[in-house]
């Protein structure tokens, strides 16, 4: 039996050779790009290479975060930064872009793939779109059952890795803009400033839940709460099941983390790893001395058992008090003594021969492993003769290689002489061929590596003379084809239809309530012709929502939809499997940032929108890069900064859906921040998830002109908490801007708004 993978945090040189002393099979680690941790000290390409090294001679893997969105004038440094890691024989990159992951693939064929977990994978179907594309492994969202990972494993043959220990996102993992939103630092950049960890207050719009206070007690609700914190993952007890379960690799969190964390959590998980195996027949149990150690190594109050065996709960939350629980100093003292200050070469013995007018012979083993060298030609001495001593003192240097020799016999003809230059050379050539043999026999050699070239990179980054306005005037795509608006109530649609609307995107969810499913085709069915209605899906598919799969199948070919709005992989894989032949638009949180990204989707889709978090410039280069397509905008609607499997409601003590009053669509809670901003919160009940959305909408109606000279071919007006006068008054003024009958000095109708990343951008 192929036995799980340990992969272990490294967050700078020593955690890494911490982790490998500790028995950890992998290391994942991040270079001065790219990677999801900017503020970790991360790795110089110098000090990776030496790790692949260590790593390879002791038969370890490393893997490479490559985790971030990349830019479009950011793309042609990848290759720079990825070949000489390649050639020193990285074992995988973990990736989040699919620019990246595309580009990749082409330039570095033998480099394996894998799938970040902030690519928000979350079953059969978006795990077999990327196992088509060359994916080796994919790091599902953190949100799925034991139950749904079986299932991916016995559907789709690609390896699974997943997280057993360490702090949990709040929030689906790539599917967090709060930190980008309100302060600017992007998780989608390595940047999360975790305003999770923050207190809120959960309520109504006018004050706090009536049900909520009767069932959680008013004093309680008196204290300061953190409703989006999450208990720190600890699953050594559940070592048997997550094995049984087809798992891979088991994934320690914790880059930011000390060097005595990474390997006192990496010994212990190998502990219990390695008991498993010696026996699988025999009662398994962890030591409560070594559930005390896990507790005094950075955990985060209490611990849990992450979404493995529940969806959501009030006792996956940190409620109280997020902060770290105490340390045991002498605990980290000896986790110091033991893996990160001992001498940790390898046992090797050496056999040297010197014999006059003969070759200088050495021969070095290791592991059963041997390799015999031959240097310069012994002679007779004419001074000074060599004895045994000096002989064994030079060969026995071998400080700067991966061995230390425990024993030396040395056969050798008296008054002999060779350059101590020669028998450094000797010892040198013989310990790096022993290198090279063990790392072949542990089937991680990659020589034919450095034979390889790179097949091409294309340029992404602005001319010198180009800049924004001239791309305007210059790389025009199409032109605007008009206004749309989503909606996810039937007042809005309502409103929608009233106004010239050239598309309506219609949430999925309204056609989950049987008593409006007719209105709503009615209302469909007698709308003017010029208008076309796409299907707009939800933010998260799980395994449970096949029914509703199998309805929205049925529901596509009625014959209302022009087309479909998606917002991850596995409706793409879903639209792909059922053979739908009309239009597939993809949301703005399915990211491309660079020319690359959007060419992974060319034969998949034929519209895009363009994410959030880049700025005018930044969108500008996209156009340039991308030339031709369709490229489309939201331009008025409150961003969502959270979609989460834990509800904020069923935290508090009342899970709607339970109740039985998860029925009605567009339930709205509210999170209210130290500031007393109001952040509405969308309570999914039919899809069992929660969105958060910012505190005021986003509105770009100051820059609409510039946004269509660039030649984006729609823009859309997103409605989620707004009435249906509400709706109807701000497509009303955004008719006008576009047409431009507007004179400028128009009020939005609308007090409060942001222009989100337009101007700034991010890191």
């Amino acid at each position: 039996m192929k036995k799980v993978e340990l992969l272990a945090p490294a967050g700078n040189y020593e955690c890494f050779l911490g982790a490998v002393h500790a028995g950890a099979d992998a290391v994942y680690l991040g270079g001065n790009k790219f990677g999801a941790r900017a503020y970790a000290d991360n790795f110089s390409e110098e000090e990776i290479i030496k790790a692949i090294e260590y790593a390879h001679v002791r038969g370890k893997k490393v893997y490479l975060t490559i985790n971030t969105l990349v830019k479009e004038d950011e793309f042609s440094e990848i290759y720079g930064y990825m070949q000489p890691l390649y050639r020193a024989g990285l074992d995988g990159a973990i990736i989040q872009d699919m620019g990246v992951f595309r580009a990749l693939g082409r330039w570095f064929p033998g480099l394996e793939r894998h799938i970040s977990t902030q690519m928000t994978v979350t079953g059969v179907y978006g795990a077999t779109y990327l196992k088509n594309l060359g994916a080796v492994r994919i790091v599902p969202a953190r949100e799925l059952s034991i139950a749904e990972i079986k299932n991916i494993k016995s559907e789709v043959d690609i390896e699974i890795e997943t997280f057993v220990h360490g702090a949990i996102c709040y929030c689906y993992s790539g599917q967090c803009l709060f930190s980008s939103i309100v302060g600017g630092r992007s998780g989608n950049r390595g940047r999360c400033a975790q305003p999770c960890r923050l207190p809120y207050e959960v309520g109504t719009e006018k004050g706090e839940d009536a049900i909520m206070l009767k069932r959680t007690g008013k004093e309680d609700r008196k204290k300061e709460q953190y409703p989006l914190s999450l208990k720190d993952m600890c699953t050594i007890e559940m070592i048997p099941e997550l094995i049984e379960a087809g798992i891979d690799s088991f994934k320690i969190e914790g880059r930011m983390k000390s060097p005595e964390y990474v390997a006192g959590v990496t010994a212990l998980y190998r502990k219990y790893i390695d008991k498993y195996y010696e026996d699988r027949t025999a009662a398994y149990s962890v030591e409560k001395r070594d559930m005390d150690a896990l507790r005094s190594l950075y955990i985060r109050s209490e611990i849990s058992e992450g979404y493995y065996h529940k969806h959501n709960g009030r006792d996956m939350i940190t409620l109280d008090n997020p902060s770290y629980g105490g340390r045991d100093d002498a605990l980290l003292l000896k986790i110091r003594d033991e893996y990160l200050q001992g001498d940790y070469r390898l046992p090797a013995k050496a056999e040297a021969k010197l014999y006059k007018n003969n070759p200088a012979y050495l021969s070095v083993t290791c592991n059963d492993i041997t390799v015999s060298m031959e240097g310069n030609t012994v002679e007779e001495a004419l001074k000074q003769p060599l004895n045994e001593e000096n002989v064994k003192k030079q060969l026995s240097k071998s400080g700067n290689t991966a061995f230390i020799f425990e024993s030396m016999k040395i056969s050798m003809d008296a008054g002999i002489f060779i350059p101590v230059k020669a028998l450094n050379d000797l010892r040198r050539t013989a310990c790096e061929a022993l290198e090279e043999k063990i790392i072949e026999s542990n089937n991680l050699a990659y020589s034919e590596r450095k034979k390889e070239v790179g097949q091409g990179i294309e340029n992404g980054i602005f001319e010198q003379e180009e800049t924004p306005e001239t791309i305007i005037k210059t790389h025009n795509l199409k032109g605007t084809d008009g206004l749309h608006v989503l909606v996810q109530s039937m007042e809005q649609l309502r409103a929608a239809l009233k106004r010239h609307i050239q598309r309506i995107y219609v949430s999925s969810d309204l056609f989950e309530m049987s008593d409006t499913i007719d209105t709503i085709v009615t209302l469909l069915s007698n709308k003017e012709k010029e208008v076309k209605i796409y299907l707009s899906m939800p933010y998260i598919i799980r395994d449970y929502d096949k029914i509703f799969l199998g309805r929205m199948e049925r529901l596509l070919g009625c014959g209302l939809f022009e087309g479909v709005l998606i917002r991850n992989q596995e409706e793409l894989q879903w639209l792909k499997e059922i053979s739908y032949s009309k239009d597939i638009v993809m949301d703005i949180n399915i990211y491309f940032w660079n020319k690359e990204s959007y060419d992974a989707y060319k034969n998949d889709c034929r519209e895009r929108y363009i994410p959030l978090e880049l700025n005018f410039k930044e969108i500008a280069s996209l156009v340039k890069a991308v030339k031709s397509g369709t490229l489309s905008q939201v331009v008025y609607g409150r961003i969502p900064m959270m979609i989460t499997a834990n509800c904020i409601s069923k935290t508090m003590g009342y899970c709607r859906k339970k109740s039985g009053n998860g029925k009605n669509v567009g339930e709205i809670s509210f999170l209210k921040d130290r500031y007393r901003k109001l952040f509405p919160v969308y309570l999914n009940c039919r899809h069992c998830y929660n969105i958060i959305y910012n505190s005021v909408p986003m509105s770009l109606h100051h820059s609409i002109l510039k946004i269509q000279k660039l030649g984006i071919s729609s823009f859309r007006l997103d409605f989620t908490t707004e009435t249906g006068n509400d709706a109807d008054k701000i497509i009303l003024f955004y008719e006008k801007i576009i047409s431009q009958e507007a004179k400028g000095d128009e009020k939005p109708p609308f007090a409060e708004y942001t222009n989100a990343h337009l101007n700034r951008g991010v890191e």
